[in-house]
C-alpha cells in the first residue's frame, strides 16, 4: 500500500516582479480595440474631462467595465486593474473613478446617451467583424428579448422600495438580443426602474424596446423579433409596434381569460398539433392550436394570431384553477403570418433564454448597485451593459463550439484567471501565460484572432 505524500510546505513572499495576474483580460483588452469602444468612449464622454485632467473618462468608464468583466462588483474593484499597469497601463484613483461617477450622475441624460452611443458604433463594428457569426447575418430574425427582473437592495438607497415578490430593491427592465442556440446575447438595455414598478407598464416595455432598437446597426432593424412574457400583452404595447411604417415582428405571452380558456375548453381534439422540444423534436405530451378565429380579437392589432399550448404537468406540479382537463396551457401572441405552430411555439418558448442573460448580468455587476442615488446606480447599470458587450463580443469574434456559450463564471475560470509573466525583449512585449493551463490553446487563438482582425477605423 503506498502512502500519500503530504504537500511540501511553501513559504510565500510579495517580491515577485513581471507577473500578471487575470492576464487572460487581454482578450477583453484586444476586444475593446478592435472593436473601436475604447476610441468611442473617449469620443463621446471628452466633454466629462476635468481641465488639467490625467485620465480619460473614457478609459476610466472602460477600466471599470473591464474589472467588472473580471468579477469585480463594485467601484473599488478596479483596484485589480490598478496594481498590474504593465498590462491595463494607468488607472484612476478611487476619489477620481468617485467623481467622475458624480460628474455623469449630475448630467444623467447626457452621459446615458453618450455612452449608449459608443456602445452603439462599436456593436455595428463588431457585428461587421464578426460577419456569419454576427446575429441576423443569414437574413433571418433577431430576437429582441425583454423582461423585467428585481435586484435586491440590503441598504436604503435612493428609489429602493418594497417590490411586487414582497422583497426591497429595485425593478429594472431589460432587453437582450439573443446569439440563438449557438452563443449567448448582448444587453442592448438595462432601464433602471424603482421597485415598486410594474411588470406590465406599456410605456416601461415601449422606452426598453427603443433603446434596444437604437443600439442596432441600422441595415439589421427590419429583421427584429420582440418576445416578451405576458406582462407585454398589453393593447398600448402591440398597438406601439404594429403602429404603421414599422416592421417589428413580436411573439408577446398573453393571458388566459374566461373568454380564451372557453374557446380552449371547444377546441376538438384533431385541432392540436404536437409541440416540439428545445431540440425541435417531437415533445410527448404537449401540443399546440391556433385560436384566433374563435374570438372576438377586433379591439387588437390587425393580423394578431393567438396560439395556445397544452401540456401534462410534471409530477409535484400545481394546476391553476382555469387549467381545464388536468393539462397546463399557456398562450402567446404573433403577427408571424405563416410557419407551423410547433416551430412558431418553440420559437416563443426560447424566450426563456433571457432569464439566462440576466442571471449572467448579475453576475457581473447587476446583482449588487453599489450607490446610493438613483442616477449613480443609473451609470451603473451601463457600465454593467458595457461589461457584458465586451464578453459577447469576445466570445462572437474568438470562440467556437461551446465555448461560444460560456457564461461569465466559466469564462473567468478558464480563460481570464490565468497567470502569465511579461517578458521584454527584441523590441517586443511577450505575455508568457502558463503552458499546462489546460485553456492555454484557446487563450493564445483567442488572443491571434483578434489581434489579426482590423481595428475599428
Amino acid at each position: 500500500m503506498k502512502t500519500i505524500a503530504s504537500r511540501p510546505k511553501i513559504v510565500m513572499s510579495a517580491d515577485g516582479s513581471g507577473l500578471i495576474s487575470q492576464s487572460g483580460a487581454l482578450l477583453l483588452l484586444e476586444t475593446l480595440r478592435v472593436t473601436g469602444l475604447d476610441h468611442a468612449l473617449s469620443t463621446q464622454l471628452r466633454r466629462w474631462q476635468p481641465t488639467r485632467a490625467i485620465h480619460d473618462p473614457g478609459k476610466i468608464i472602460a477600466d471599470l467595465a473591464v474589472s467588472l468583466a473580471l468579477g469585480g462588483d463594485c467601484l473599488a474593484d478596479i483596484a485589480i486593474l490598478r496594481s498590474q499597469p504593465e498590462l491595463f497601463g494607468p488607472i484612476a484613483s478611487d476619489p477620481t473613478v468617485s467623481r467622475l461617477i458624480d460628474r455623469f450622475a449630475a448630467d444623467t441624460t447626457k452621459a446615458l446617451k453618450a455612452i449608449r452611443t459608443a456602445r452603439a458604433i462599436a456593436r455595428e463594428h463588431a457585428w461587421t467583424l464578426a460577419q456569419s457569426a454576427a446575429p441576423g447575418a443569414d437574413g433571418e430574425l433577431i430576437p429582441i428579448d425583454l423582461d423585467a427582473t428585481i435586484v435586491i437592495s440590503h441598504s436604503d438607497k435612493e428609489n429602493a422600495t418594497p417590490t411586487w415578490k414582497k422583497t426591497f430593491g429595485f425593478h429594472p427592465m431589460t432587453a437582450f438580443a439573443d446569439h440563438g442556440t449557438d452563443g449567448a446575447g448582448e444587453p442592448l438595455a438595462l432601464m433602471l426602474r424603482p421597485g415598486n414598478a410594474g411588470s406590465n407598464t406599456a410605456t416601461d416595455h415601449i422606452n426598453a424596446t427603443v433603446l434596444a432598437l437604437a443600439q442596432l446597426p441600422r441595415t439589421r432593424r427590419r429583421q427584429i423579433l420582440i418576445r416578451t412574457d405576458s406582462g407585454g400583452g398589453t393593447h398600448e404595447f402591440l398597438t406601439w409596434l404594429t403602429r404603421p411604417g414599422r416592421w417589428l415582428k413580436y411573439s408577446i405571452g398573453f393571458t388566459i381569460t374566461d373568454d380564451i380558456g372557453a374557446a380552449i375548453v371547444r377546441l376538438p381534439a384533431s385541432a392540436w398539433t404536437p409541440a416540439y422540444d428545445a431540440e425541435g423534436q417531437v415533445r410527448p405530451g404537449a401540443w399546440v392550436a391556433e385560436i384566433t378565429a374563435m374570438l372576438n380579437l377586433t379591439s387588437w392589432p390587425h393580423k394578431m394570431r393567438l396560439i395556445v399550448r397544452k401540456e401534462r404537468p410534471h409530477p409535484g406540479a400545481r394546476l391553476r384553477f382555469t387549467d381545464p382537463g388536468g393539462h397546463r396551457f399557456t398562450c402567446f401572441v404573433t403577427n408571424t403570418a405563416g410557419g407551423q405552430l410547433p416551430d412558431l411555439e418553440l420559437r416563443h418558448r426560447r424566450r426563456a433564454r433571457a432569464e439566462d442573460r440576466i442571471r449572467c448580468a448579475k453576475d457581473t455587476g447587476l446583482r449588487n448597485l453599489p450607490l446610493h442615488d438613483f442616477t449613480q446606480n443609473h451609470i451603473w447599470c451601463e457600465i454593467v451593459a458595457l461589461a457584458c458587450d465586451l464578453m459577447a463580443w469576445m466570445q462572437m469574434l474568438t470562440l467556437n463550439g461551446p465555448a461560444r456559450r460560456w457564461e461569465p463564471k466559466r469564462l473567468r475560470l478558464r480563460l481570464f484567471a490565468v497567470a502569465g509573466r511579461l517578458v521584454h525583449g527584441g523590441r517586443r512585449l511577450r505575455l508568457r501565460i502558463a503552458a499546462r493551463w489546460p485553456w492555454a490553446p484557446q487563450i493564445i487563438t483567442a488572443v491571434t484572432r483578434l489581434q489579426t482582425l482590423p481595428a475599428s477605423p
